[in-house]
């Protein structure tokens, strides 16, 4: 359990290593307390998606600590971990949507965690997990597609389809690696839009990593800058503007000059 001022994720000093030569976070600490919407900005390779696959112990650190919602994740057995990742949501750039399956039954399996037995076809789920899966797909605005084939739809609402899936899970955490790469800016605003609604009325924990700075600065609470590996940037979104924020794709330096002057 977490207390009140508990981080629901905390990284204390944490180092990982790839081989001899590879350093993929560099020493990073990091707090997100409970329904915080914090955006990972930082170029290609800059550490973003290996720090979430962190949170939920898909990676484990070569030094430092990773806590989440009160487990040592490096430090957990493979039950632990298991127990974990069913709190945990991970929204992925790739929907990783099965065209050929309903798009109800494609939000059903967001709650194989908590059922027992495999699954095969919508009707083996139980009426009232389908109905939860419903009202998720409702709540992203898609119920009135529930029955037609997923690779039917668009990138955005296929991606939405997959924010429906992870609320199956009922997490505590939602994890979203570039969650809009992929999909146009109407669609990019909507699928942001959709994740931040959900994060203030479930008061959910959001870590997510994205390339555009303009949607960072409009749905980020708090705005995480990586350059190779490092932490060179942690502020309130509201306290940045676009130009601050584009330092951290520039030189470590801009935005190191960002850090020590709001210290």
């Amino acid at each position: 359990m977490t207390g009140q001022n508990t981080p629901v994720v905390a990284l204390d000093r944490v180092t990982t290593r790839f081989g001899a030569d590879v350093v993929a976070l560099d020493e990073v600490t990091l707090d997100v307390h409970a329904g915080e919407v914090v955006v990972l900005l930082g170029l290609s390779g800059s550490g973003k998606s290996t720090l979430l696959r962190h949170v939920d112990g898909l990676q484990r650190p070569t030094s430092g600590a990773v806590r989440t919602l009160g487990v040592d994740v490096g430090r957990a057995s493979g039950r632990e971990l298991r127990a974990l990742r069913r709190r945990i949501g991970f929204v992925f750039q790739q929907f990783d949507l099965v065209g050929s399956r309903t798009v109800l039954e494609n939000v059903c399996t967001g709650a194989l965690g908590r059922i027992r037995g495999p699954r095969l076809g919508l009707p083996s789920y139980p009426r009232a997990l389908r109905r939860e899966a419903l009202e998720h797909l409702d709540r992203v605005g898609l119920a009135d597609r529930a029955f037609q084939r997923a690779d039917t739809l668009s990138g955005g609402q296929q991606q939405r389809v997959a924010v429906a899936r992870a609320l199956m899970q009922r997490p505590e955490v939602l994890l979203a690696d570039e969650p809009v790469a992929s999909l146009d800016p109407e669609s990019s605003a909507q699928v942001m839009e959709l994740i931040r609604t959900i994060s203030r009325e479930n008061a959910l924990t959001v870590l997510c990593s994205l390339h555009q700075v303009d949607l960072a600065l409009g749905w980020g609470d708090r705005i995480v800058g990586l350059r190779a590996g490092r932490t060179v940037l942690d502020l309130p979104a509201a306290e940045l503007d676009r130009d601050q924020a584009m330092a951290v794709y520039s030189r470590v330096e801009a935005a190191g000059d960002l850090l020590a002057a709001a210290r």
